[in-house]
Formats: structure tokens, sequence, C-alpha cells
């Protein structure tokens, strides 16, 4: 009982403070500056406004980024975007209610996010190319081979699963809701500890902390855990089974917040013939703590003659 009212006490104080009090202070102490500076520009997808950011030579192949849930597209792939624009004519979209992309209020499905990426492929007149789908954005990226065929000509998949929760379900739908009230008050405090937890593994440089925050603090708290809710309902396994596009599975052993059983379940329903590429001791911001192997395996698989139109 004590412990209850304890904190109960401890929530109505936090929710006084940050409904009364003032804004806090963003991190990053000392001068701040961004770690890459690539412009975007909005598209539209029917009347639906889409953010998308292009870099790399114009006349190279393209290659697709699609990010997961949280962090945008620039968040995500800041440290493999430079390297990989070497090679290759490199989109990255904001994915709905992320970053600077339309914001949803209708519900939303893994596979209503694979249609916007179809519409951003037509928008910029692209008939097929190698797609990257990191986290929710690997799901994506199944859903979008399923009712897209001929769209993805070699997929790319990391710290992804076909089915992401297999088991405690209902719980998991609990911690959702709860995460979906406290967004509703306050940002703040989950931004700041994302920022924190990534300069303390190494993936984040203490210059850049304001500019990571900032975009953390780039959604609706209610809309973010829409596409989170889709995440934990996804269930693609049954598509797997008709696929035929190649595709190279990367799986971080480590990973905390997709389950490795999960990935290595994927890994056993893709086509015979699969390429699977370990990152052992890898965890789920390996995308930017390993940044480097992420590359190296994206730019061997696709190859400089790779096929794309």
């Amino acid at each position: 009982m004590k412990l209850a009212t304890f904190f109960g006490v401890g929530l109505t104080g936090w929710l006084g403070w940050r409904l009364l009090g003032p804004s806090p202070s963003p991190p990053g102490r000392g001068r701040q500056s961004r770690p890459i500076r690539i412009p975007g520009r909005t598209i539209f997808v029917g009347d639906d406004e889409m953010f998308v950011r292009e870099v790399g030579p114009v006349d190279a192949p393209p290659l697709v980024l699609v990010h997961g849930w949280s962090l945008d597209g620039e968040l995500t792939f800041y440290r493999i975007i430079p390297e990989l624009a070497k090679d290759f004519r490199v989109i990255i979209p904001d994915l709905r209610n992320h970053g600077r992309s339309r914001w949803v209020r209708t519900g939303t499905e893994v596979e209503d996010i694979a249609d916007d990426i179809a519409g951003i492929f037509c928008a910029l007149g692209i008939q097929s190319a190698p797609v990257f789908g990191y986290s929710l954005g690997g799901m994506v990226v199944q859903a979008l081979i399923h009712r897209h065929p001929g769209l993805v000509s070699y997929a790319v998949l990391g710290g992804t699963a076909a089915r992401p929760v297999r088991e405690h379900r209902g719980i998991t739908r609990i911690i959702f809701w709860l995460g979906r009230f406290l967004s509703r008050v306050s940002l703040h405090e989950m931004s700041v500890g994302t920022v924190s937890y990534l300069r303390k593994v190494g993936g984040l440089a203490p210059e850049h902390e304001r500019w990571m925050y900032e975009g953390l603090m780039r959604k609706d708290g209610s809309l973010h855990y829409e596409i989170g809710n889709a995440v934990w309902r996804f269930d693609g396994r049954d598509w797997l089974k008709q696929w035929k596009t190649p595709v190279t599975q990367i799986i971080p052993t480590e990973d905390q917040l997709v389950d490795p059983a999960a990935q290595y379940e994927l890994a056993g329903l893709l086509p015979a013939g699969t390429e699977v590429v370990e990152l052992v001791g890898g965890r789920h911001e390996s995308v930017i703590t390993l940044a480097d192997e992420y590359v190296a395996v994206i730019r061997r698989v696709l190859g400089a003659d790779h096929e794309t139109r």
C-alpha cells in the first residue's frame, strides 16, 4: 500500500510539473551542430505530403532506406548515408507520423506504410530499386514486396522480423498504452533517455545531442504509438512463401528490442539461398554504432553492376 501511495504521489507530482511547469531545457552542452546536412523536400502521395531526402549522384542507381519506429530517416541512417551516397542515389523518406511527413489520425497498419513507400516510388519516377529496411522498416519492406510486386529489386532487412511480438502480446499492448499516455503528457523524458543511451554506447557525439533530441521531439505522442501498435500487430509470415525477390538479412545477435529468436524465425522463412549475416554482439542501435558493417554488406550484395531502373 505504501508503495502504491508513493507511486501515485510521484506520478501526480510529475504530471503537475509537466503540465504547469516551465518547458524543460534540451540536452547538449557546449557548441552543438548537425552531423550531416541533407536537404529534403515534400512530395505528394495522392493528396498526402511525405518528406523525402535525397543525396548522391543523380545518375547513380537508386537505393531507398526505410527507417524504424521512433527515429526518422535522418536520425536512423545518419552514419551510413554519407558512405552509401558515394555509390548510390540514396533516398530517405520519413514514414507517416515520423519526422516531417504527414500525421495520420485514422489508424495505421504496416501495410498502409508500405503503400506510402510505393507512392513515393511512383512520385519519384522509380520503377524498381533495392531497399534497405531496418526494424519497422524491414516489416514495411516485407509488406511492400507482397503488395507491390516488382518494386523492390533487392531487399536488405536488418533488425527485423516477420512476427516481432510472438509472446505476451497482451502485456505488450498494455505497455504501449502506458507509453502512449506518458507521451501525450511529455516527450521530453523519453527523448532525453534515448539521447543519453546513444551517447553512452558510442552512437552519438556530445556535439550532436541537441540535433538528436530535437528530432525525437518532432512527433505527436499519441500518433507515434499508433505506429508502435501496428508493429506488435504485424505478422507477415504467410507472405514469405511466395517471395521471389532476392534478399539479405542482417541479424544483430544481442538485439534488445526485436527478439533475435524472432529474427531467426524470419531467416527460416525466407527463400532458400538467402544470405543471413550475423552481427555478433550487435544491439538494436547497431545500424548507428556498427554503421561500417552495414555499409559493407549493402555495398557487397548490391554491387556496382546491380540492375536498377
